[in-house]
């Protein structure tokens, strides 16, 4: 341990003629030393959840593609080296982390997620919709193109794509239907895109569940 040092200083006085006596104690500065320590990431609270295949879904794992097959279609994914698919014994699949970084710990839930929902998709489906809210706002399927009339000079026509279907009811009532999400997803958004609900009176298209936050309009001048 480094021991202090004491220093004396003596000044002069001008005017009395004697010495002043200061101490002044100096100490050596402690060097300040750092630690490293090796944080684990925790593992995901969603994927470590296992999926259940039902009886009427196959899968095709080889390597880091995998293929799952239903009575509504086929889908096909890819995993990153972070993590991999494993296949148990009781029918149940599970995602794990090949190494214990950043990333790996955001794969992990992401990817358990996408399995999860190739899994229902082919077996169950998924469906989202749309609602029409304005004056002479209306939609048609016309064969494979879904028909829009949104108040612009000419009617919006869309092509539906083959893995979708899309059923119109009481005119402003749009259901789009499928087995893989994120297609059904980029369709309805799309959709939607062309006249976004607007929030003075609410017009426009927007999904069924969908809350549009109200403001009030301006105030008439007070006389």
């Amino acid at each position: 341990m480094a021991s202090s040092v004491v220093t004396s200083f003596q000044p002069r006085s001008s005017f009395l003629g004697d010495r002043n006596v200061f101490k002044v104690t100096t100490k050596p500065i402690a060097r300040v030393g750092f630690s490293s320590k090796t944080i684990e990431c925790k593992e995901s609270r969603i994927g470590k959840q296992p999926i259940a295949v039902p009886s009427n879904v196959t899968i095709a794992l080889e390597g880091q593609d995998l293929k799952v097959k239903g009575p509504l279609g086929e889908l096909a994914l890819t995993y990153p080296r972070e993590v991999e698919l494993i296949k148990e014994d009781a029918g149940l699949l599970r995602v794990k982390k090949t190494v214990e970084t950043r990333r790996a710990n955001q794969m992990h839930g992401l990817f358990r997620t996408l399995t999860d929902n190739m899994v229902v998709g082919v077996s169950k489906g998924f469906e989202k919709k749309l609602i029409l809210v304005g004056v002479g706002y209306r939609a048609t399927v016309e064969g494979k193109e879904l028909v829009l009339n949104l108040g612009f000079s000419h009617p919006v026509k869309m092509q539906i794509p083959d893995s979708l279907k899309v059923k119109v009811e009481e005119n402003t009532r749009i259901t789009v239907s499928g087995y893989d999400k994120s297609e059904i997803g980029q369709f309805a958004a799309t959709v939607r895109k062309w006249r976004p609900p607007e929030p003075y009176k609410g017009k426009g298209v927007k999904y069924s569940d969908e809350i549009v936050r109200r403001k009030e309009g301006k105030a008439g001048k007070k006389k």
